[in-house]
């Protein structure tokens, strides 16, 4: 487990005070590991809003220029709740997770499939990405077996099949991806999207999952933990380090690490750059998840 120093260093961690060429000759190893790899990302939170959304946009159109196989899986929360009230719809929670009904579920459908992802998309293909969005219901990507007993219309048990993606990633386009799921009988569930970026993630054998959050990632005694195992983790749980709502994120994400990814990131997405940042500096400005070292 290694611990970076507290936020107010973060600055000048990141390389705001190094030139120019350093910050590139530090960017160059992790440029040439990753050419070819293929990168998840779960696209949410403040990174979604204005001040920040371009800058996303670029980074991750950067990130294809170089090489990176890009795939963005994107929530909408917020847009959900801002729409289902402008109809009339109640939006409900259980346990922070948002009850579907089928009227909800329909505004979910518009909201994820319709406006927002188009969003995203013309956001995207605006700096040369490439862009191309799905949802999950698109050529059965994301297929659901078992709904939530208690949730409503909201998937329990999903299966990916990663054809269409993989033939958008080999023809150069970067896939953005809704995350709704189909039943055998045709039936749309709305997908939690952190949960459909691990799907997708273990299904693509991707390098790299990255949950761009509105959190720091796992901090102990004001001081970002940098890099983390299973072991480690379970030793902060333990010890009432990680707590509330960290807990299940920290195990969704050794979960992901366990069936083949090989890191997962939980990167601030408030921070200018953040994802840049996390991939091509060697302290990042987040957790990340690994293996246990041999």
């Amino acid at each position: 487990m290694e611990v970076t120093g507290a936020k107010m260093d973060t600055t000048h961690q990141n390389g705001t005070h190094l030139r120019k060429e350093e910050v590139l000759i530090e960017a160059l190893p992790y440029i040439q590991q990753f050419e070819g790899k293929t990168f998840v990302v779960k696209y949410g939170g403040a990174a979604m809003g204005e001040s920040l959304r371009d800058q996303f946009a670029q980074d991750v159109t950067l990130l294809k220029k170089i090489g990176i196989r890009i795939v963005l899986v994107h929530g909408g929360g917020k847009e959900i709740t801002d729409l289902a009230a402008r109809l009339g719809v109640e939006s409900r929670f259980m346990n922070g997770q948002r009850m579907t009904t089928e009227p909800l579920r329909d505004v979910v459908q518009m909201v994820l499939a319709g406006k927002l992802n188009k969003d995203i998309v013309a956001m995207i293909n605006r700096f040369g990405g490439r862009a191309a969005g799905v949802c999950g219901v698109d050529g059965t990507i994301l297929h659901v077996s078992e709904a939530s007993k208690t949730l409503g219309l909201v998937a329990e048990t999903i299966e990916c099949d990663p054809s269409l993606l993989t033939m958008l990633l080999d023809n150069n386009y970067m896939p953005v991806l809704a995350p709704l799921g189909v039943g055998s009988d045709g039936t749309i569930y709305n997908i939690n999207a952190d949960v459909a970026a691990s799907i997708v993630a273990i299904a693509l054998k991707a390098e790299k999952l990255i949950y761009m959050s509105d959190v720091e990632g796992i901090v102990v005694d004001d001081l970002t933990v940098n890099s983390i195992s299973k072991s480690g983790a379970d030793r902060l749980v333990k010890a009432g380090l990680i707590s509330g709502g960290m807990i299940p994120k920290v195990f969704t994400a050794f979960e992901t690490v366990d069936a083949g990814v090989n890191k997962v990131h939980l990167v601030d997405g408030r921070i200018p750059r953040a994802l840049l940042l996390e991939i091509f500096t060697d302290r990042g400005v987040g957790t990340e998840f690994v293996r246990e070292p041999i």
